[in-house]
């Protein structure tokens, strides 16, 4: 076994005496423990040599980025997975309104009820436009109760529903975000396949402006499906986040990447981007034209409310979230 540091011997000596003297004080070590090793993207596949091309190009699309990053990636075809920081968690922003409609859903099927013109008017905002009223108007009707049960039907364990009506500070995993993806896009018991195909089809119409992220790169004549985020606060700067499923013409696979720790928007943004280039990349060597997407010049949505005044200005001239 590898020697203790001199210190933590000194600590740990300091400790036992504190202990036994019932003080329950904290006792100063003189230093503070080194840093825990950064995560390393880990990949898995069914075809040969493709985990390791994965795991170095991901790798090189983060280096020296500020962004803290979540990697959950999946592909059918080639039976491929990669993670990183899976299950840390991260303020949702607005990619939980995905979670929000699929909530919905199931609990309709549940009832043997069909959406109303109400909800279909809701449903379609929140998501093609990332409206934040209709999301709160649904996160109400609906109730965190609810969405709690959704949850866990669908084995997203890690989520936990934002209180106080807080819906933007959810917290997500980039591996539960991938559990999502992954109902929505092949038949299962949760969500019936009329559900499946409303949700995809509204993440099929986003707005041109909400776009960006995970679809960057991807390979021309592919279906896209997407639901982005971005949430500013006092701690960790800009949330931004971007979960995809990419299908059609013989490909079938889903992206998440969560990202906290940007200075800026577009700092998170060109992280999800550089990410996702190499994702399709290699999933898609004989693929044609890429698409390429640049990033908003400002947000086009408005922030989700916090409960607490972000680190950055915020821009609200619009309703949309």
């Amino acid at each position: 076994m590898k020697e203790q540091p001199r210190i933590f011997r000194r600590a740990q000596g300091a400790l036992s005496v504190a202990l036994a003297a019932g003080v329950l004080a904290p006792v100063a070590l003189g230093a503070s423990p080194a840093a825990a090793a950064t995560p390393t993207v880990s990949c898995t596949s069914g075809k040969a040599g493709l985990a390791a091309k994965l795991s170095k190009d991901i790798t090189a699309a983060l280096k020296g980025r500020k962004s803290t990053t979540a990697i959950a990636l999946y592909d059918r075809t080639t039976k491929t997975t990669c993670s990183l920081r899976a299950t840390t968690k991260y303020d949702s922003a607005s990619v939980v309104k995905a979670t929000v409609l699929a909530t919905l859903l199931w609990d309709n099927k549940k009832h043997n009820r069909y959406l109303t013109q109400r909800e279909i008017n809701l449903t379609t905002a929140m998501i093609t436009k990332s409206d934040n009223n209709a999301t709160t108007s649904l996160w109400k009707q609906l109730g965190v109760t609810k969405v709690k049960a959704f949850l866990k039907a669908a084995g997203m364990t890690h989520t936990v529903p934002g209180s106080g009506g807080y819906w933007g500070l959810t917290q997500i995993t980039a591996q539960d975000e991938q559990r999502l993806l992954t109902l929505l896009t092949a038949k299962n018991s949760v969500l019936s396949d009329n559900a499946r195909t409303y949700e995809l089809g509204l993440m099929r119409k986003v707005v041109s402006s909400q776009r960006w992220g995970t679809p960057a790169g991807a390979p021309s004549g592919v279906t896209v499906q997407v639901k982005n985020g971005w949430l500013p606060r006092a701690t960790h700067g800009w949330r931004v986040h971007s979960i995809g499923a990419f299908t059609g013409k013989g490909h079938d696979y889903a992206i998440t990447v969560l990202t906290q720790d940007n200075k800026t928007m577009n700092d998170g943004i060109n992280t999800i981007q550089a990410v996702a280039r190499a994702v399709h990349k290699d999933l898609n060597p004989a693929a044609g034209a890429l698409t390429t997407i640049a990033p908003p010049a400002a947000p086009q949505e408005a922030v989700p409310a916090v409960p607490e005044a972000p680190a950055v200005r915020m821009l609200t001239a619009t309703p949309r979230s």
